[in-house]
C-alpha cells in the first residue's frame, strides 16, 4: 500500500493528478517550457488582482503585460493576519496552513491551497527519485526538531508513522544519543537521512571517532539529504566519507517549495516548474546570470496566498552555464540579515568569517559546534562546545586571521558552552547580529 501517497489523498492533496501535471511540464520541448513559464506568471498575477483584495491593492500599478512593474514583495509585507491575505472563496478551513520558522528575523503564517501543496509534493518526491527514493517504500531516517509538548509531540510521531520515517531529535548530540541512534540504524532498513545541515554533521564526526562506516552496519542506506542550514564543502566530505553515501544539499522554504535541488552532476538544480526564481539588484532589476544579488520568487500555483516576486531573504548567484529550463544555483551565500557591519563602513557576509574561523577552531577535533555572534561594529563572540578550553595561543591567532579577512581592530570574545542555543524547530544559526543595522 502507497501510505505515503494515501495519506495525502486523505487530507485533500491530488498527488496522483499533481504528478502528472509535474511529467508533463517535463517533457515540454525548449520553446513550449518557456511559454509556460511566461503563461504562468500572467496567469498568477492576473489572478491576485481579480481574487485577492490584498494583492490588489498592493499591486495597483501592475501592467501584466511588463513584469518589471509587478512590484517585489517581502516577508513584512505579509506580517498582517491571515485572514486578510487570502484570496476570495479561501479560508483558514480549506487551505494548508503553517508558519515559517522566523530564522530570518521575520515569522509569519502563511497559506497554500490544497492543489499548490500537492504540486509542491510532486515536485520533492520527484527530485528525491533522482537517488532511488520513493517516499511511499524508502525509510527515512529524520534529524529533526520537535515539538516538546505532549499534544504537538504525538501529533509529528504520527504524521512520521504514515510517512515512512523515524525521528532523530536534534535537541541532544551527546554521544549517549548518537549511540542509541546507531543502534537504530543496525536494526533498520533506512534508505536515506533527512535534516538539518547540523546535527548530522556532529553525527558524521561521532561515527569518524568510532571509525564506523554508517553503511558497515545499514547497508541499506543509498543517500543523505541536507536542508535548512549552510553546507561546507569540508562537512559534505566528512558526511560522505563516514555515511558511505553521497551528500545531496537541499533548499527550500516552507512557504514556497523545493527551491534548488542538488543534481547527480553536483549542480544545484533550480525548480524551474512550480517557481520562478530570480536575482535581482538592490533596486529591483534583474540581474545577469553571474552576478550575485537577492532571490526572489514566484510561485505560480498558489491561488489561496500571493507570492509573487517575493523576496526570500537569501543572496545567490545563478550559474552562468544556467537556461530558462535548467537554472542552476551557483552559490547561496546567506541571509540578507546574515551581515556583519564594521567601523569602516565595510560590510562582511556572516558565513564568510564563520567558514574562515571553522577552518581554524576544528582542525584538532577539539571543537564540535560553535556559531558567531556580533555584539557590536568591532566586537564578535565565538561561544562553543569542546572537550577542552581553547587556549590563549589558538584565540590568539583566530583573533589575528578574523582582522586579516575582516580589517584590523577587531575584537573577539569566546565562551565555552555545553549546549548551543538552537531555534524552537532545532535549527542552528551560524552567525547573529546583535546590532542594529
Amino acid at each position: 500500500m502507497n501510505l505515503f501517497d494515501f495519506s495525502l489523498k486523505v487530507n485533500g492533496f491530488d498527488i496522483d493528478k499533481a504528478k502528472s501535471t509535474l511529467s508533463q511540464i517535463q517533457k515540454l520541448n525548449y520553446d513550449d517550457f518557456s511559454t509556460y513559464l511566461e503563461t504562468q506568471k500572467k496567469v498568477i498575477v492576473n489572478y491576485h488582482l481579480e481574487h485577492n483584495p490584498f494583492y490588489k491593492s498592493f499591486g495597483k500599478d501592475i501592467n501584466v503585460d511588463d513584469w518589471n512593474s509587478v512590484p517585489v514583495m517581502t516577508k513584512r509585507h505579509l506580517q498582517q493576519t491571515i485572514e486578510h491575505r487570502l484570496s476570495e472563496g479561501y479560508s483558514t478551513k480549506n487551505v494548508y496552513l503553517n508558519k515559517t520558522s522566523g530564522s530570518s528575523g521575520d515569522p509569519f503564517i502563511f497559506a497554500k491551497d490544497k492543489w499548490c501543496h500537492a504540486m509542491t509534493w510532486a515536485e520533492i518526491m520527484n527530485r528525491f527519485s533522482w537517488y532511488g527514493i520513493d517516499f511511499n517504500t524508502s525509510k527515512q531516517a529524520r534529524f529533526y526538531g520537535i515539538p516538546l509538548d505532549k499534544k504537538g509531540y504525538y501529533k509529528e510521531r504520527l504524521k512520521d508513522w504514515f510517512s515512512n520515517r523515524y525521528r532523530f531529535s536534534v535537541f541532544d548530540l551527546s554521544d549517549v544519543a548518537f549511540e542509541t541512534a546507531l543502534k537504530k540504524f543496525e536494526k533498520t532498513s533506512f534508505e536515506f537521512i533527512n535534516g538539518y545541515t547540523s546535527p548530522i554533521v556532529q553525527f558524521a564526526k561521532f561515527l569518524k571517532r568510532k571509525n564506523i562506516v554508517l553503511t558497515s552496519v545499514c547497508p541499506s542506506l543509498k543517500v543523505c539529504i541536507v536542508t535548512s542550514e549552510m553546507l561546507f564543502e569540508d562537512d559534505k566530505l566528512l558526511m560522505q566519507t563516514y555515511f558511505g553515501v553521497p551528500v545531496v544539499n537541499e533548499y527550500g522554504a516552507s512557504e514556497l517549495d523545493l527551491i534548488a535541488f542538488e543534481n547527480t552532476n553536483d549542480e544545484w538544480q533550480v525548480n524551474s516548474e512550480t517557481l520562478l526564481v530570480e536575482v535581482l539588484d538592490k533596486n529591483d532589476n534583474v540581474l545577469s546570470y553571474g552576478e550575485e544579488g537577492r532571490i526572489v520568487i514566484t510561485s505560480f500555483y498558489n491561488k489561496a496566498h500571493p507570492f509573487i516576486r517575493y523576496d526570500i531573504g537569501d543572496i545567490g548567484v545563478l550559474s552562468k552555464e544556467s537556461t530558462t529550463r535548467k537554472p542552476i544555483l551557483k552559490q547561496l551565500t546567506g541571509r540578507t540579515n546574515d551581515i556583519a557591519l564594521l567601523p569602516s563602513g565595510k560590510k562582511a557576509a556572516g558565513l564568510t568569517f564563520y567558514y574562515i574561523t571553522k577552518s581554524v577552531i576544528e582542525n584538532d577535533g577539539n571543537v564540535s559546534e560553535f556559531i558567531i555572534e556580533q555584539l557590536a561594529l568591532d566586537l564578535f563572540k565565538i561561544i562553543y562546545i569542546s572537550k577542552e578550553p581553547l587556549p590563549e595561543s589558538q584565540e590568539a591567532f583566530i583573533t589575528s586571521e578574523m582582522e586579516n579577512y575582516l580589517e584590523p581592530g577587531i575584537k573577539v570574545k569566546f565562551e565555552r558552552v555545553k549546549q548551543l542555543q538552537r531555534t524552537k524547530a532545532g535549527k542552528l544559526k551560524q552567525f547573529v547580529s546583535k546590532i542594529s543595522s
